[in-house]
């Protein structure tokens, strides 16, 4: 049956397809039987997206608002399913000629009237083999935390395409986990930042990296001499260990001060 022909799943279906896309060990057998179930067997495409309105969602408003959304695109079918916490995730089925972007053409209509939240969504890159959907849920819950982090306060829509610095990347990562690494790469840095002497570190590193490590535009954006900041560079790279004449270990510093 062709895909502009079929019908939102049914929500038994969907919640199916859903818990096979989030199984913790691959079964292609009961993923390709819950796409069947829905309707969506015969896709030449299929996207993920994953939906969440945080904590101020009522149960099944993420599911309903992301529904809403998805009502835009042409030619395609869709299953949606509410998740725990709040997390609503929809496998988006189109023919091989459909002609436009899922992430970009959700970027026009979000947020839905529907909403009553803040909503964020992460959309997958198109993937042509359902073996791949687990890769996909991956993307777009990756691409959902970035865009919840990035714009908290603001409703956003976010694709792979969209982590185009290295802030916006990483703000798709945990937040333990960017925390471990920011003491890891930091160190005694942090354990300093309390007393003045720390602050005063952290302070000079944010401001060399920001000048593209220029002496001269650090002291003067600091209102202090240059041999001021040669000395705190100085202390700062015996402190962590890194050498900040090296561009790597520039981005490992660099990437440790975002996202306190």
């Amino acid at each position: 049956m062709p895909v502009d022909h079929l019908l939102p799943a049914r929500a038994a279906e969907a919640g199916e397809l859903a818990a096979a896309l989030d199984a913790p060990v691959a079964d292609a057998a009961r993923l390709r039987s819950a796409l069947a179930s829905c309707g969506l067997a015969e896709a030449a495409t299929y996207t993920v997206v994953v939906a969440s309105l945080g904590q101020s969602g009522e149960p099944g408003e993420a599911a309903a608002v992301l529904a809403e959304a998805l009502d835009h695109l042409p030619g395609a079918a869709r299953a949606v399913a509410e998740g725990p916490g709040g997390e609503a995730t929809a496998v988006v089925a189109r023919a091989a000629d459909a002609g436009y972007d899922v992430r970009a053409r959700l970027g026009e209509v979000w947020p839905p009237p529907r909403s009553h939240a803040v909503p964020h969504a992460g959309v997958s890159c198109p993937v042509d083999d359902p073996e791949r959907l687990g890769g996909a849920l991956a993307q777009a819950r990756h691409a959902l935390a970035a865009a919840r982090t990035v714009s908290p306060g603001q409703p956003r829509v976010a694709g792979l395409g969209d982590l185009d610095g290295l802030g916006m990347l990483l703000a798709g990562v945990p937040a333990d986990v960017r925390e471990v690494y920011r003491a890891t790469v930091l160190g005694p840095l942090l354990g300093a930042a309390g007393r003045s002497s720390g602050a005063t570190l952290l302070e000079t590193l944010r401001a060399f990296l920001a000048h593209d490590c220029s002496w001269a535009r650090t002291a003067e954006a600091l209102r202090v001499h240059v041999n001021t900041v040669r000395y705190r560079v100085e202390k700062i790279e015996a402190l962590t260990g890194r050498d900040l004449s090296r561009l790597d270990h520039q981005a490992d510093l660099y990437a440790a001060l975002l996202h306190r």
